[in-house]
């Protein structure tokens, strides 16, 4: 295991932090109303530039996970690796779905 690989991810780690403490902050702002907190909403989910959006970025990462895991789990029986698929399908299938929804109830038409 390289020690400089984790402390890259430990870096990038602290950076994603920040970048979602900036939302959560512009979340809580007193002035958000129904159509802006929609299209932030829309902003973790749909592709936008870079494309993919947050959660769709994020799935795929566990995704990868999976797959690395299928490769050098010791028996090969999916011990790792099906706990991470199903995680990736979690995040996509629930977690972005949810947020397509409550967007939706908050603004319908949609427009960024």
């Amino acid at each position: 295991m390289s020690r400089t690989r984790i402390e890259r991810v430990r870096a990038a780690v602290g950076i994603a932090s920040l970048a979602l403490q900036q939302i959560e902050d512009d979340l809580s702002a007193d002035d958000v109303d129904q159509e802006e907190l929609a299209a932030i909403l829309r902003e973790l989910i749909e592709d936008t530039d870079p494309p993919g959006g947050f959660i769709p970025a994020l799935a795929q990462m566990v995704t990868v996970a999976a797959r690395r895991a299928e490769q050098i789990e010791p028996d090969r029986d999916g011990d790792a690796s099906c706990p991470l698929h199903e995680a990736a399908a979690l995040i996509t299938d629930n977690a972005g779905q949810r947020l397509i929804w409550a967007a939706r109830a908050l603004h319908p038409q949609g427009g960024s």
